[in-house]
């Protein structure tokens, strides 16, 4: 079998994991503080859909988008065109994020935020929570059901979210029975890199309208965001087309403006 980037991004950060001494058990007095994701996306105060924007300087597949962002500038126009919560990429090797970044955001805006890394251990759930995130990723493809499970309830014992990320009617099943609050589903497949933008409002029908949801990839105009916002989506979450956009904020409030769709 052909190794794909997930097989090569998950063996990086499993021997990482592996070689990390840090009893988690000892740390188990790390306690986040701060502004709630699940509290921001699922706001009806603001009738739009809730928009999570990417800090991302490069993906696996296209290379460099921004070499010469600058986080906090990005951090502060994300909030300015109405940003419900900002995403920060801190895997260094595949995508060049660093865990300066997200404590950069962490100081340059009051948003909630989200460690977006590949989380294989519980000391990854307590790193988010220590260096200020308000919400840690996992990836259901990444994880056995014990690794979900347990995770999703480290990281609410600790007083943040996670953000439990899936691709098919299975993984959303998953995601549900392990206890997640909040479901995103990735139009991109994470083996091949292809989006398919028809795919996430496929699987978003299972999920029960109790989990806040959020459309990931593929999202570059506010029509996109529309139809996401049809399918039954609270929120998206955007990188690319930020980080690439010339005008940041503008583009920012257009798809932070696209009224939510309510259904039944």
């Amino acid at each position: 079998m052909v190794a794909t980037y997930l097989d090569e991004i998950l063996a990086h950060h499993r021997a990482r994991a592996q070689a990390d001494t840090r009893s988690w058990r000892d740390r188990l007095d790390v306690h986040y503080g701060g502004p709630s994701m699940l509290e921001a996306l699922a706001n009806q105060m603001n009738d739009c859909v809730k928009v999570i924007a990417e800090v991302k300087r490069r993906s696996p597949s296209k290379g460099w988008l921004n070499e010469s962002l600058d986080v906090a500038v990005l951090a502060r126009d994300y909030a300015k065109g109405g940003a419900t919560a900002i995403s920060v990429l801190t895997d260094t090797e595949h995508f060049s994020g660093a865990v300066d970044d997200l404590t950069t955001v962490a100081s340059s805006v009051t948003l909630p935020l989200l460690r977006k890394d590949f989380t294989v251990s519980e000391n990854d759930v307590l790193d988010a929570a220590a260096m200020g995130a308000s919400a840690v990723l996992l990836i259901v493809a990444a994880l056995d059901d014990h690794e979900l499970a347990s995770f999703v309830m480290l990281a609410h014992q600790v007083g943040i979210d996670a953000l439990v990320e899936v691709h098919d009617h299975d993984e959303a099943t998953r995601a549900i029975d392990c206890g997640a609050r909040i479901i995103g589903v990735n139009q991109r497949n994470l083996r091949t890199f292809d989006v398919d933008r028809d795919h996430a409002a496929s699987v978003i029908d299972m999920v029960p309208s109790s989990i806040v949801t959020v459309c990931e990839s593929g999202l570059r105009t506010s029509d996109d965001v529309a139809r996401a916002a049809e399918a039954g989506f609270d929120a998206v979450l955007v990188g690319e087309t930020f980080v690439t956009s010339d005008s940041v904020v503008d583009t920012v409030r257009a798809f932070s403006s696209v009224p939510l769709v309510h259904h039944g």
